[in-house]
């Protein structure tokens, strides 16, 4: 990892527990890389596993499910499409039963999106000299993604949000 700028972890499955499994043998090296100044991105399930219970400890908080939260408006781990408001604009994203992030009192971190009940749904926030930047639902769903569950995106597919996310993620990390 010293030659690579960011880490991404993508989203898939459906089992938190069994995806850390997966992926605790690296969390000591992948914390000590951040720390230093590398850049992590996480979706949807990459999302969960930034935070503690299970996962990398990456976030000045940990993470729990969006559609168990109180006012979600989606309350089922199908595929949806879900509103957000992204840097204070209503958007709308794919959403595959993905995390709001839970923020400790005082915790430094920069949110970017909240759920429809104002919960976290993307956040940038430090760890050591890099960046962590997370986001539950899937600003990365192409058309596929919507057509495969018949679904239709009102603001249309688009990446702008996906790019924000990972220009976020990139900017230089406060000291």
């Amino acid at each position: 990892m010293a030659k690579a700028d960011v880490y991404a972890q993508p989203g898939g499955g459906d089992d938190v527990k069994a995806a850390w499994r997966e992926v605790r043998p690296f969390a000591g090296p992948l914390r000590h890389w951040v720390r230093g100044g590398g850049r992590y991105l996480g979706f949807c399930m990459g999302g969960y596993l930034a935070g503690r219970s299970p996962g990398f400890g990456l976030l000045p908080g940990d993470t729990d499910a969006y559609i168990a939260s109180r006012g979600a408006s989606v309350h089922t781990s199908a595929d949806t499409v879900v509103p957000v408001r992204w840097r204070g604009r209503r958007r709308h994203m794919y959403f595959q039963d993905g995390p709001y992030f839970r923020l400790a009192d005082k915790a430094t971190a920069s949110v970017i999106a909240t759920y429809d009940n104002g919960l976290p749904a993307a956040l940038l926030a430090p760890f050591g000299k890099g960046q962590v930047a997370v986001v539950g639902p899937h600003p990365e769903a192409d058309a596929t993604w919507y057509a495969d569950q018949e679904l239709t995106n009102p603001d249309g597919i688009r990446f702008d949000l996906g790019h924000d996310l990972v220009a976020s993620a990139m900017a230089d990390a406060p000291s």
